[in-house]
């Protein structure tokens, strides 16, 4: 399994900076902010598969123009996991006709271009041998992570997230973990917005880390724009023992 980062960001701005999404192999995004508008038509139309996180814009933002650019190159609909209230939030708020057309009746409902597909936390989708098992997370709207297992290794995204201890003891089980994809979105300074938002600060990614029992190389999504190298400061700080890494763009993650 190769895995490559389209976007990391918590925000836009600037050549490198774009919102969560991750390419697995040719064929899976692993969410679809703005990093898959830097995908060529030859990349994005052999994706069939887009397991999302949630339902947030930063995450979902290419799937209405990616499903408009590429679903009559196709002869399969593009397949949308995510759990139900995600696909409810979409359906209502996005693919709704007033935002954007219903691409599931599109061009027909027999023969649409797009199709939801409902996943349940600890589900695990196998494809070619690939599984990937949907985790808890904690956030302000209904949200989750993902592990990918190659069963040679596995890689966890944790999503977005806050304070999580569902998550730690399924970590923990998880024998081939090399890889922890972790958000920080906040410096210290913004703690109450992190806590109020449901996501993590330094100080309290390092309370998150304490409770992972596991060896594992730890790296740090969804930092803000403006505050990137205080972020990064606090985090070696607060949390340097664990030596995590910024998410890099265009990293590439051989699972």
């Amino acid at each position: 399994m190769r895995l490559r980062v389209l976007g990391c960001s918590g925000g836009i701005g600037g050549r490198h900076l774009r919102t969560t999404s991750m390419l697995l192999d040719q064929d899976v995004l692993i969410d679809a902010g703005t990093g898959v508008a830097d995908l060529t038509l030859a990349e994005l139309t052999p994706v069939d598969h887009v397991f999302l996180t949630h339902s947030h814009l930063d995450h979902i933002a290419s799937i209405p123009f990616m499903v408009d650019t590429v679903g009559q190159m196709r002869d399969k609909p593009l397949t949308v996991y995510a759990i139900p209230a995600t696909i409810e939030i979409l359906k209502n708020h996005i693919f709704n006709w007033s935002i954007w057309p219903d691409f599931t009746q599109i061009p027909s409902a027999e023969a649409p271009f797009l199709r939801y597909q409902a996943i349940g936390l600890g589900e695990t989708v196998e494809l070619d041998g690939r599984r990937i098992t949907v985790l808890p997370a904690n956030h302000v709207v209904p949200a989750i992570g993902y592990q990918l297992d190659s069963g040679g290794g596995s890689l966890v995204f944790t999503g977005d997230t806050t304070t999580n201890d569902e998550l730690w003891p399924i970590v923990n089980r998880i024998a081939n973990l090399k890889y922890l994809i972790i958000e920080c979105a906040f410096s210290n300074k913004e703690k109450q917005l992190a806590v109020m938002s449901k996501h993590l600060c330094p100080s309290m990614l390092a309370d998150e880390l304490a409770k992972l029992e596991r060896s594992a190389e730890i790296f740090i999504t969804h930092l803000k724009p403006g505050e990137i190298e205080l972020s990064m400061e606090e985090i070696e700080e607060y949390a340097g023992q664990y030596r995590p890494r910024m998410l890099q763009n265009n990293q590439v993650f051989e699972i």
